[in-house]
């Protein structure tokens, strides 16, 4: 029982100081808006020239008001940047889009004449056209695709066999031994590759001549 009592006790101690803590932070905050609001009296009343205080204050008041304009002044600048600054970030985000749609636009439009003569392509007739004729136009076509990405930067990495292998452009996809080959050179070309300027879009596709195996001795019979 006379724990059951302490408890009770300590409880409504707690609850005590629980509602004292909230009465004491009310009044706090009620001081501290208060005296914003003085202040804000103050700074309105400075502002206007209506003021009224002892001639060695007016110094002080004066000081006052120049602070405060100042401060409007940079809030005015602080806010016109900020404008500036999303404008600035809009049109950036627009001249970027429309960079890209650009772009792309020179792209498809370099692209469609090469569409054309496929389509003139097809509409041969094929008993009229021998099989040298549809491989001189495939020639024609591949001629011009590789000129239009020239246009754009675009050139062939295209490896002879005997060449040193260069793992910066090339892809070795097998080894393969050649006659007359030196190691670690292509002995076989089994796809171009491709760089936009110095930046390898696609590796070529190559086999290499691997490097001699080192003779392992064999242990002698004793």
């Amino acid at each position: 029982m006379n724990e059951t009592h302490e408890h009770i006790e300590d409880t409504q101690n707690e609850n005590a100081e629980s509602v004292e803590q909230t009465e004491s932070d009310q009044q706090a905050r009620q001081e501290a808006e208060e005296h914003a609001a003085r202040m804000e009296s103050i700074r309105q009343l400075a502002m206007a020239g209506e003021l009224e205080t002892s001639a060695e204050n007016e110094e002080i008041v004066e000081a006052l008001v120049d602070t405060m304009r100042l401060r409007d002044d940079l809030q005015g600048r602080l806010l016109r940047m900020a404008a500036d600054h999303q404008n600035f970030q809009r049109r950036a985000t627009g001249n970027e889009q429309e960079a890209r749609t650009s772009a792309t636009q020179g792209v498809v439009q370099s692209l469609i004449p090469l569409l054309d003569t496929f389509e003139m392509a097809l509409t041969q007739d094929p008993d009229k056209v021998s099989a040298q004729t549809v491989l001189d136009g495939v020639k024609m076509l591949r001629d011009e695709f590789m000129r239009l990405l020239g246009n754009y930067g675009v050139s062939p990495i295209n490896p002879q066999v005997g060449d040193e292998f260069n793992p910066a452009e090339h892809a070795a996809m097998m080894q393969q031994a050649a006659e007359g080959i030196e190691p670690g050179h292509i002995s076989m070309s089994m796809g171009i590759g491709f760089k936009l300027g110095e930046r390898v879009v696609r590796p070529a596709k190559v086999a290499v001549v691997p490097q001699p195996e080192e003779s392992s001795g064999e242990g002698e019979e004793g």
